[in-house]
């Protein structure tokens, strides 16, 4: 049985015992009744799930519950010691609600239109220029024990005649021991919101995290549910759904009025929503309590159902001198659903085990299907237009320098009540076992391997640098790494060295950098190189380091240009939702293929270019946070758009070329809510000036020169055209525009899950002063370039299948030189 693991971590740990009674309310007919109000004798209220289900935590001194359904008789049930499951059965009512009932269309709808056309007067971030609020969080990944049987198994066995019973602790009773002391996971912050000039801000100045001293900032960044009730798009673990009360709501949901209750001393109708329509994907529903006289909401119920059972709910506090429901609590669970796959959520911090053994037979219910997790915030010290401006408004999340070392006293000040027993036992428990198993080091481990990299001491090795293969060096086989945090924060040394066993050569790197600003990751660094480059590749400064534990395309690449010289830049953040590099460098250039550049007459066969560039990536809807170690984006969203201006430096450092190069590339994904998923790529460049052929551009191009389709059979690159031969195209100008559009993965067998993707490639280029290229022959894109092509990727154990066809001005006379069959192989390192 597997529980929980922590991104690369499996560690198990605890939940506290709560009073609670839990049932089911049905009609007559033993349907469910959906979203009925239940009632203690204390004035305490919930509702039924979906499915008529509730769970409720009660105190003791409750005598009684009341559960009321429109169009239902209410009934009041006696509460009974130590009776935790209640079947609650209504009778119909032939009454209507009459006082909702406002025109001959659906009372909900019409409810549902007025609060959408008061939405301006009822949103806090549309009616308010500016406003402020603190709020304490508490998470817990944690399980009930009472729902879980937890027995000791036992055999017998004979020994000469004599009976002999073993006991063996099954894994439901360990499980139960565990979460009856402890919770598995527990983590609270307490954060600053502050909204002005339309952007809203959270300022984290106090965060606490079991099991570990420096908080994972990707778990406190991860966005679980919407802050505002009334955007567009309404989110719920990071998947965005068309609001309820967005303008186009009432065309995709259905509304049904359940009852009229009191929110807070003041009348609210509620309202049931669910689609009208009917998808494979999990669907938004829920219930939304509108105020009869202001028509804001004042409370809303969210939920999806489906592999995972997950729930938002939204409480406000109504503040009278403003007209206006200001929210003040809202609760976030994950349950696990009816799932066949194991799933992994937060990153890895929660594991659902699969409900289909491998046989295809269903699996008895284990100890952690009754795990969960749960998020609870409370919001206080609301304050509209406060005097002090918002610092730094570009940032998403900000995290104080000192937030993960608050002492106590300042916990016991936000929290709501104090922590119980059993979440105090949490803190030293998972703190002890973070220490024992060196939790937080293995998980420092599991993010360097991730970007490609292996502690070792004070210096990370680089897992790029060990072997490759390409068709000039052969096996390429190096060392390389770069100094971490326990060299110096301030300070870094980096280098590699390696050897092509085919061309026989060594190639090395050396250099460093000084940290100038910490809150902006600004660098300045300074390198030497001598080593090989492809030619007419096209390389952003900015853009990510992406580790393979195998690169395919490389592998057939033969012309390469080598460099050698330094290079000197300053890297930074500076700039909002920007990272720029600037640099300065220069090289000597020698081709290794039959070349040379005629330039007035003179041949060149090698070069020296000395050149500015400055390269920049902007990601306008991107939101970041600013942490003690730097500035990170925390939620990559799109389009996205990546600049790079080139220019050599004329008679500087014995320059020979004078020229000029622009770069361009945007990209968009969007996700969509039946796993599917369109991307759109364009990339352009434009080279002026006397440009060597070894630095122009080539479209990135992944096709053998091989007589049948068979022998041409290789990797798939990455946003390569995978029917253009190598060295067959050259530009000194180009356009590419790339679409992916993939599919939700296709159930063939347990094991054999493909996901369908369909690709197509175009591009147009032009070549300027073809007459100073010697030595290659090779076409230009006037014309065009067209391919499209299918991929089922993950076929079998990370390897996949694709087929690609060219076709337009530059299609081939031969059918089969026209087709490209590539393998693909993704692999899932599950950190």
């Amino acid at each position: 049985m597997k529980l929980f693991c922590f991104l690369t971590l499996f560690f198990t740990l605890t939940l506290q015992a709560q009073f609670q009674i839990n049932g089911i309310v049905t009609d007559s007919n033993n349907n469910p009744l959906p979203f009925a109000t239940i009632t203690t004798s204390e004035n305490n209220n919930t509702i039924t799930d979906v499915d008529g289900k509730f769970i409720f935590k009660i105190s003791t001194s409750a005598s009684s519950l009341t559960v009321s359904y429109i169009g239902f008789q209410t009934k009041t049930i006696a509460l009974i010691p130590n009776k935790k499951f209640y079947a609650v059965s209504l009778l119909q009512k032939t009454d209507d609600l009459k006082e909702v009932v406002v025109s001959n269309e659906n009372p909900a709808l019409t409810i549902i239109r007025k609060a959408i056309a008061s939405k301006s007067l009822n949103d806090p971030q549309k009616k308010l220029n500016a406003f402020e609020y603190k709020t304490y969080n508490k998470l817990i990944v944690t399980a009930n024990p009472d729902s879980i049987g937890g027995r000791i198994d036992s055999s017998a066995a004979y020994k000469n005649l004599d009976k002999k019973t073993i006991n063996i602790d099954s894994s439901d009773y360990k499980f139960k021991g565990i979460i009856s002391r402890q919770h598995l996971f527990q983590t609270e912050k307490v954060s600053q919101y502050q909204f002005g000039n339309n952007k809203l801000k959270e300022t984290i100045l106090g965060t606490k995290m079991a099991g570990f001293k420096q908080p994972i900032y990707e778990v406190i960044a991860f966005n679980l549910q919407s802050i505002s009730i009334y955007d567009p798009q309404y989110e719920l673990f990071e998947t965005k759904y068309e609001n309820p009360i967005s303008n186009n709501a009432p065309s995709s949901y259905a509304y049904k009025l359940l009852d009229t209750v009191s929110i807070k001393g003041r009348d609210a109708y509620m309202i049931y929503f669910k689609p009208k329509r009917k998808r494979k994907a999990s669907r938004l529903e829920g219930v939304l309590y509108i105020d009869k006289e202001n028509f804001a909401v004042a409370k809303a119920v969210m939920r999806i159902k489906g592999v995972l059972d997950i729930s938002g709910v939204h409480e406000f506090e109504y503040i009278p001198k403003e007209k206006i429901w200001f929210q003040s609590n809202t609760t976030f669970k994950i349950v696990k659903g009816k799932n066949d796959d194991d799933i992994k959520i937060l990153g890895g911090t929660i594991q659902f085990d699969g409900d289909v053994k491998e046989n295809f037979e269903r699996r008895p219910k284990a100890a952690s299907d009754f795990t969960y997790l749960l998020s609870e915030s409370n919001s206080f010290d609301i304050r509209v237009n406060p005097a002090a401006p918002i610092k730094n408004p570009s940032l998403y999340i900000e995290i104080n320098d000192d937030a993960a070392q608050k002492p106590e006293s300042f916990w016991e000040a936000y929290r709501k009540e104090n922590l119980d027993e059993k979440s105090q036992k949490t803190y030293v428990l998972l703190d002890s076992i973070s220490v024992s198993n060196r939790i937080e080091k293995r998980l420092g481990i599991g993010r360097k391997i991730l970007n490609g990299f292996y502690p070792i001491g004070p210096v990370d090795l680089d897992l790029k640098k060990i072997i490759s293969y390409n068709n000039y060096e052969g096996f390429r086989l190096g060392l390389g790494g770069i100094t971490n945090d326990r060299f110096s924060k301030k300070f870094r040394i980096e280098g590699y060295t390696a050897y092509g066993t085919k061309d026989g050569a060594f190639k090395y790197s050396l250099g460093g950098g000084v940290l100038l600003d910490k809150h902006s990751n600004t660098w300045f660094n300074g390198y030497y190189t001598d080593d090989v480059r492809e030619i007419a590749s096209t390389l952003f400064a900015v853009d990510k380091r992406v580790f393979k534990i195998y690169d395919p395309r490389p592998i057939n690449i033969s012309t390469f240009y080598e460099y050698s010289g330094w290079r000197g830049n300053i890297q930074s953040k500076i700039i909002p939702k920007t990272e720029a590099v600037l640099e300065i460098s220069r090289n000597y250039i020698e081709p290794k293929f039959d070349y040379q550049f005629n330039l007035n007459g003179k041949q060149y066969s090698s070069y020296i270019m000395t050149t500015a560039m400055l390269s920049l990536v902007w990601a306008p809807f991107s939101d970041f946070m600013q942490t003690p170690t730097g500035r990170n984006e925390t939620d990559k969203r799109f389009p996205r758009f990546t600049f790079q201006y080139t220019q050599s430096l004329p008679n500087v450092f014995a320059n020979d070329f004078t020229f000029a190069k622009i770069d361009f590339k945007a990209e968009y994904e969007k996700k969509y809510l039946n796993r599917q998923k369109t991307s759109l790529l364009l990339q352009a460049g434009y080279a002026m000036g006397d440009v060597p052929l070894t630095h122009l551009y080539n479209t990135s191009p992944n096709n053998l020169t091989k007589e049948t389709v068979v022998q041409r059979i290789t990797f798939a690159g990455r946003n390569a055209f995978e029917t253009m031969f190598f060295n067959e195209f050259f530009s000194s100008q180009y356009l590419m525009f790339q679409i992916k559009h993939g599919f939700d993965r296709i159930k063939i067998m347990k094991k054999v899950r493909p996901s369908l993707v369909l690709v197509t490639r175009m591009a147009w280029g032009n070549m300027e002063n073809p007459e100073q290229h010697i030595g290659p022959e090779y076409k230009t894109l006037n014309k065009g370039f067209f391919e499209s092509g299918i991929e089922l990727n993950k076929i079998y154990k990370g390897f996949g299948l694709g087929g690609f066809y060219r076709y337009g001005p530059n299609q081939l006379l031969k059918f089969e030189d026209n087709i490209a069959v590539k393998i693909s192989y993704v692999i899932d390192l599950g950190l």
